[in-house]
């Protein structure tokens, strides 16, 4: 008998689990071992043999190879052996820092995968699908991703969509009935669900009967998907610089080799020189540092908990001028919080917030003591009975099992002593009427030890008032008169102008032979007892990132379904709205057009009561106006509108599959100030790029002028080949490196946003790449000429000061780099990275000149103590003579 053909009980029978307590973790462990991962099989991947060996088709470097041999064949053994050891650590560097990137998406693509709510150990918990094994029982709700292959238990209105199975567009109606015959379609088997598909509508709880290869999905070999992987704008935009740069570097060899020639040079000298330079004016390495820089601020997001699910959202965060955002637990806490208890014309306040059940009661400034307060006493007592929540304390902290309304009526009643455990051992519940959206009430019958039997009430205040017949004033009971019910009402406009949620409290007691059989008996001529206002406080960081976002040209816009009085506080309380921001409601919004909108959206900053829907028009009328839009959501009907959005976030504990999926970006927190977080590190990446862009460039412009130069004066060569390689692998690759990992400059989320077409060299970049290179060039060329001239039968000490000069001008530039404005900017300790990439370059250059086995590898000879000071001296004028410049156009200070 096949799994549709089973009663659910045979279901759990034939698969050997637990309804009530789901698999043991013991049993667990034994089923993965069995059945393995619940995941698909991937296409093979290139060995690591094949990735190290890809390292050496780039273009430049089989020139490099080739000149190599051509070294060997003319017997120079040991500038041959020295430039295939320079590829070789070169294509090791690269091996390393591709292994690294793919690492990082890997962990990424763990992040970001699909969960699923199963039951495990009696608890229900959050796990990756992928840990799903046959025998699980899991739970899922509308937007969820099914995880596995499952026989339905449990469903409530549940509609699948099976479109990727099935090919059918409408949403599968499910059930839980078995399905006679063995041969049923698909598409017909409606009391199962399939791993791929997706919830539209309902919940459910399904029997995991399928995971990984042996699911539907698993069997269909089209539908394998590989691990996605994209090239960013700047990625492009730098490669397209790439093959630039290749063009320019062959004109300089020819140029260089023909002037060379001319001049005199052997063609071998002149060929390998060319060669040389030609490598000296690819950054090869940069495309290597990009996915490094991208992949290293990806992992600094996640430590700051937000996922990136798509590169290119590193970049365009940077770009963001506008942020919508959710209110309700992104702003806010999503822990409603009683704040207010009124009753027989007092009330008191609540001090505390979210569901740490610590705080006092106090009226008129004066602290109260509950047990001596009857009323205030039993409102909490029956708030916390008239409650399907529980409470559950973990590790010190307090988590919520239902709904936050009813869990701030139990932390309120906590609050005053009133644990609902110590409360049922003196009260039994013993019948319950659950809330429902037309009474808008949930009733519970209770007695106590003595036998006696009250109906407890809580919901909407207006509802009660109506269902009501007496209200308890100053301890007594009244009949509730019109003078009785205006003033409940005066406490409840109180209370919603505070921009509080009000749930009234009720009671009867029953007579012993009374009977109650219906809700409707249960909730009339009851006694009014009082109001419990409540909100979800706004979180404590927000206020201080809303205000980062605006010093930083962002302005935040929040949406929310809530009331337009209630969203108005707390965008008040965050400093969200200004004196002349305009709040709009969704009734409002339906009735204007995109362009409509688009006319007055720059003055909105609260939208109230509207649907998913009114996101995608917001979204529309932000674009049409010139802004980046990131745009956060949670739910199915969110998608749309993330999908729309320069920048999609959906929330990493809220957020459906769905939601996640059209996303950029999760928020595994769901907090607002993670997306500022993330925008200051999506702006950091780009600067980082641009720093070490700057000097990658500017230090082989430096090393292409001086060798042109030195050609055009009719100079002797003042770099040989191999040194060029030298100073292009270390000086260049580790500063390089580690200018990706620098920390953001203070004034960065003060500048406004950048313009999604600003170009690499855009804001003086050009400039500073060229001014920087050619004082490099002039500098190193220099130093060389004075050593020459003083001694030209010593050619080799003389291109040992421009090494050396070379060398250190580029790494004094590094620190330059750092800043947009000058070297004097910016503590050079903040980036201890790049003071031991600077030590370390320093070190082995030192090697390179006084270790005599590598002198005559590298034709470098010791230099004398006093020709430190020439090399000092030149290398930094390179960048002091620009930062002097920079610091004496400066406006004094005035001192009064």
């Amino acid at each position: 008998m096949k799994w549709h053909e089973m009663r659910s009980e045979e279901v759990v029978n034939s698969i050997n689990t637990e309804v009530d307590t789901g698999l043991t973790s013991k049993e667990v462990q034994k089923r993965e071992e069995k059945f393995g991962y619940n995941e698909l099989k991937e296409a093979d991947r290139p060995s690591v043999i094949l990735l190290f060996l890809s390292q050496f088709k780039d273009f430049m470097v089989l020139v490099l190879l080739a000149a190599t041999l051509i070294s060997g064949l003319l017997g120079e053994y040991i500038d041959a052996i020295a430039i295939i050891a320079i590829v070789i650590v070169n294509g090791v560097l690269g091996f390393f820092q591709e292994r690294r990137a793919e690492r990082s998406l890997e962990a990424l693509k763990e992040l970001s995968a699909p969960q699923v709510m199963a039951l495990r150990d009696g608890e229900w918990v959050r796990i990756l699908s992928k840990e799903l094994v046959p025998g699980d029982i899991v739970k899922f709700t509308s937007g969820d991703r099914i995880g596995a292959d499952m026989r339905l238990i449990e469903i409530k209105s549940l509609e699948v969509e099976e479109s990727a199975l099935t090919g059918e567009s409408l949403p599968v109606q499910k059930s839980i009935r078995p399905i006679a015959g063995s041969d049923v379609g698909l598409g017909d088997l409606t009391n199962m669900v399939f791993m791929g598909t997706l919830v539209t509508r309902g919940s459910g709880v399904g029997i995991v009967i399928g995971t990984g290869m042996n699911t539907a999905m698993g069997q269909i070999a089209d539908l394998l998907q590989n691990a996605e992987t994209m090239d960013t704008p700047l990625q492009r935009r730098l490669e397209q610089l790439g093959k630039i740069l290749i063009v320019v570097a062959l004109a300089l060899t020819v140029l260089v080799v023909g002037i060379g020639v001319l001049q005199g040079h052997d063609i071998y000298t002149m060929f390998l020189a060319g060669v040389s330079l030609a490598v000296a004016a690819i950054p090869e390495g940069l495309p290597a540092i990009v996915t490094v820089a991208l992949s290293l601020g990806v992992q600094r997001m996640i430590k700051q908990k937000s996922i990136v699910r798509k590169l290119p959202a590193v970049e365009t965060l940077g770009c963001a001028s506008v942020i919508c955002s959710d209110k309700t637990g992104t702003m806010t806490q999503n822990k409603m919080t009683v704040t207010h208890v009124w009753s027989g014309d007092k009330l008191w306040s609540v001090s505390g917030t979210g569901y740490h059940p610590h705080g006092e009661f106090s009226s008129n400034d004066r602290v109260v003591d509950v047990i001596k307060t009857k009323t205030l006493q039993q409102i909490l007592t029956f708030g916390s009975l008239c409650n399907s929540a529980m409470l559950v304390e973990k590790e010190g902290q307090f988590h919520l099992d239902g709904d936050p309304t009813e869990g701030a009526l139990l932390v309120a009643a906590m609050k005053a002593g009133l644990k609902k455990e110590a409360l049922l051992r003196n009260f039994e519940v013993i019948e319950e009427f659950p809330f429902d959206s037309v009474r808008k009430m949930m009733s519970v019958i209770i007695q106590d030890k003595a036998g006696k039997r009250f109906v407890v009430t809580k919901g909407a205040p207006d509802v009660l008032l109506g269902v009501s017949k007496h209200i308890l004033w100053n301890e007594r009971q009244e009949g509730l008169s019109h003078d009785y019910e205006a003033n409940v009402k005066n406490a409840i406009e109180s209370l919603a102008s505070q921009a509080l949620r009000t749930i009234a409290i009720a009671f009867k007691p029953l007579q012993p032979s009374e009977r109650i059989n219906t809700s409707f008996e249960a909730e009339k001529d009851l006694v009014f007892i009082g109001l419990q206002g409540m909100i979800d406080p706004p979180r404590p960081e927000v206020k201080q990132a809303v205000q980062e976002c605006r010093d930083a040209g962002i302005k935040t816009v929040m949406i929310t379904g809530d009331h337009v009085i209630t969203a108005k506080a707390i965008a008040k309380q965050l400093n969200l709205l200004p004196s002349n921001g305009r709040v709009m409601e969704g009734k409002e919004l339906s009735l204007l057009s995109v362009e409509e909108l688009e006319e007055i959206v720059d003055d909105v900053y609260v939208f109230a009561r509207v649907s998913p829907e009114h996101k995608l028009k917001i979204v529309k009328a932000l674009q049409n106006r010139g802004h980046i839009v990131a745009m956060t959501g949670d739910g199915v009907n969110d998608a749309p509108a993330i999908k729309a959005a320069d920048i999609g976030i959906s929330m990493g504990i809220t957020g459906t599959d769905v939601a996640k999926e059209a996303s950029a970006l999760v928020l595994v927190d769901d907090n607002f100030a993670t997306i500022k977080s993330a925008i200051k590190e999506g702006r950091n990446i780009y600067e980082n790029i641009r720093k070490f862009i700057r000097y990658l460039l500017a230090s082989n412009v430096g090393e292409i002028l001086v060798m042109l130069f030195a050609m055009l004066l009719g100079l002797p060569l003042p770099l040989v080949p191999i040194q060029i390689l030298w100073v292009n692998l270390v000086t260049d690759g580790l500063p390089a490196m580690a200018l990706g990992l620098d920390q953001p400059e203070g004034d960065l989320m003060k500048r406004k946003p950048r313009h999604p077409k600003e170009g690499v060299f855009a804001r003086g970049l050009g400039w500073k790449v060229l001014s920087r290179g050619f004082l490099i060039g002039i500098a190193t060329l220099a130093a060389f000429m004075i050593v020459y001239k003083q001694n030209p039968d010593d050619l080799a000490y003389a291109q040992t000061i421009a090494f050396a000069t070379l060398v250190m001008a580029q790494l004094i530039h590094v620190f330059d780099c750092r800043s947009e404005k000058s070297i004097f900017e910016r503590n050079p300790f903040e980036n201890m990275y790049l003071i031991v990439a600077v030590i370390s370059s320093i070190l082995l250059m030192l090697v390179v000149i006084y270790y005599p086995p590598l002198q005559p590898i590298f034709h470098t000879l010791p230099i004398l103590p006093r020709d430190w000071l020439l090399v000092l001296g030149f290398s930094a004028i390179p960048t002091f003579l620009l930062a002097g410049s920079l610091l004496a156009r400066k406006p004094a200070k005035t001192m009064i």
